[in-house]
């Protein structure tokens, strides 16, 4: 495998400015009963969304209908529409890809295109068919057809509407039942449709070029996609486990920009702003002038750069901030503590697998010794995964022997069966926690933790993403891709993919936090009573987060009366 390629489990979800474009969850896929909405409803609710082009909400509301109504395709054929408006909305509201497309001629994207295609030959998990890759290309350039941030930057304002749209309906008929069957004739069939593009409506041919590589990559699978060149460099960031921006996570849709986490000792943190602020302007540009999207990308900046931010909080008047921006350390154990004296149960959350956990969950495990740890419980609840490497390590840590993880590829390559080793082996019993968000990296250790007996798995079942993702640099420096390499297998040789992680212990959904914050703490679960939780001090950033308190989460509280009547029994059986 090439130097370039990072094995990983893509996390769910692209970052913007050292922000993830989050969507809020929905639960409507536990419905039961009377109220349960059917399919023809979810699916006019699918439709309201895209008229509306909140193309992120989209992608989840089809996603959890899918999964509801597995028989019925009309779901699956709405999102991939979608994903598409989403793909191109997302790169034309990057100014790392306008730019890439404004400094390079079509004989370089052609050659970048051959280049994705070899890759593709030579990488992806199956093997590859030119015709659907000349028709998923294809695809991209019709719905970028429809979209105004593509149209604004490609086609003067004198060709008519007509126009566009007689070309867009007509020129799947330029590459459909063409023998395609190599790079060379690929390339010259996309290079042929560039021309037609530029000769009849003005576009161009670079702009075309790069609609068939997104579509190339972006249609293979939901986890694969070209990557700008700006989140090439900040999934690697993230990777590594720094960014350079202000701490944020952001929701974003329409002209609607607001902050839903804020990382403590970040800039955006030093600065006042925090979770649930609207952001109102980003350095002299109004977010409802350009959209969310487009306002997201103007906080990226060079470090120790200086951006202007007008904010609103709740409904009180605009304020007017300066942040400056600079690297920021994002931890992954975003708390680890004792939340049971009485039997010494230590509780640590992963947030997400990078190349920092292992030693951040070593550390956690020490600190939690000190304090009395005798029993465990990881919580992985909205946890999307991260590093290959870093679950399998963490997993060791929890494993003597046996098989962790086993991944099969295409070519041979990625085949790997990753086996627990007995030194530094920490032999505590455990609870793990995941939910419907819990994906990737998580269900590996998860699955591991569960096929080898090693503890107890409770919750909801995981999100079911069974695949390894290899991050590519290409040759020009511009920019990348994120692509499938291999798909993996729990011990037992269970396939994750669409399947996901059952646990031991079933948690229906929690209720709303407003009622989680009322929830009554067991008098033997009192920290006042059993004597105060161990905190643990670093010096990395912790997130401010939507979950609650330790001792206000039901589903924590109910693992912690799993560790009492619940491990004994495992520990029994073993």
């Amino acid at each position: 495998m090439p130097r370039e390629l990072q094995r990983l489990i893509a996390i769910l979800g692209m970052l913007s400015a050292f922000a993830v474009m989050r969507s809020p969850s929905s639960s409507y896929g536990q419905d039961k009963g009377l109220n349960a909405p059917s399919f023809a409803e979810l699916m006019e609710q699918g439709i309201n969304l895209e008229k509306d082009h909140r193309w992120q909400e989209s992608i989840q509301h089809y996603e959890k209908v899918q999964r509801k109504f597995p028989q019925y395709q009309d779901a699956q054929r709405r999102l991939q529409i979608v994903r598409i408006h989403f793909d191109v909305t997302r790169r034309y509201s990057d100014k790392s890809f306008v730019m890439t497309l404004d400094q390079s001629q079509p004989v370089v994207a052609l050659d970048l295109l051959g280049e994705i295609l070899n890759k593709l030959q030579a990488y992806y998990v199956e093997p590859i068919d030119f015709a659907r890759l000349l028709r998923n290309g294809t695809a991209f350039l019709e719905v970028a057809l429809t979209e105004k941030e593509f149209l604004a930057t490609n086609v003067s304002p004198s060709v008519s509407t007509e126009a566009i749209e007689h070309f867009r309906l007509n020129i799947h008929k330029a590459v459909v039942d063409q023998p395609i069957t190599n790079v060379a004739q690929a390339k010259a069939m996309v290079s042929h449709v560039a021309t037609l593009a530029r000769d009849q409506i003005g576009i161009p041919p670079t702009a075309v070029i790069y609609e068939y590589i997104s579509g190339f990559v972006g249609l293979l699978d939901p986890y694969s996609a070209y990557l700008t060149a700006g989140e090439y460099q900040e999934i690697m960031g993230q990777i590594e486990g720094n960014l350079i921006g202000l701490g944020v996570e952001l929701w974003a849709e329409g002209n609607d920009l607001r902050i839903v986490e804020v990382f403590k000792e970040g800039p955006a943190f030093e600065s006042g702003l925090r979770k649930g602020d609207q952001l109102i302007e980003i350095g002299g540009t109004r977010v409802d002038e350009v959209g969310a999207k487009r306002a997201a990308d103007l906080l990226r900046g060079a470090e120790n750069s200086v951006v202007r931010i007008v904010y609103r909080r709740d409904t009180s008047s605009l304020q007017t901030i300066d942040v400056r921006r600079r690297r920021v350390d994002v931890p992954s154990v975003s708390v680890a503590c004792i939340v049971d004296p009485q039997v010494g149960t230590g509780y640590i959350r992963i947030s997400n697998f990078q190349k920092t956990t292992p030693k951040e969950v070593d550390n956690a495990l020490r600190h939690l010794y000190s304090q009395g740890l005798r029993n465990l419980i990881i919580d992985l609840r909205r946890n999307p995964g991260g590093l290959l490497d870093a679950s399998v390590e963490i997993a060791d840590m929890f494993i003597s022997s046996g098989i962790i993880v086993t991944t099969r590829g295409r070519n041979g390559q990625e085949n790997h069966n990753y086996s627990a080793q007995m030194p530094g082996t920490w032999d505590v019993p455990m609870v793990v926690m995941i939910d419907e968000d819990s994906a990737s990296a998580s269900e590996i250790f998860a699955g591991a933790i569960r096929d080898q007996g090693r503890g107890l798995i409770v919750g909801r079942n995981s999100y079911g993403k069974g695949s390894v993702q290899g991050v590519f640099h290409n040759d020009q420096g511009n920019g990348g891709m994120r692509l499938t390499v291999s798909k993996f297998f729990s011990p037992s040789g269970a396939a994750i993919s669409d399947r996901g992680i059952q646990p031991n212990m079933v948690f229906d959904l929690p209720p709303p936090v407003s009622q989680r914050s009322a929830a009554k703490i067991p008098v033997s679960l009192d920290p006042a009573r059993d004597g105060k939780t161990a905190e643990l001090q670093t010096s990395a950033t912790t997130s401010e987060t939507s979950t609650p308190e330790w001792n206000q989460d039901i589903e924590v509280l109910r693992a912690i009366e799993a560790v009492r009547t619940e491990l004994p029994k495992l520990a029994r059986g073993r």
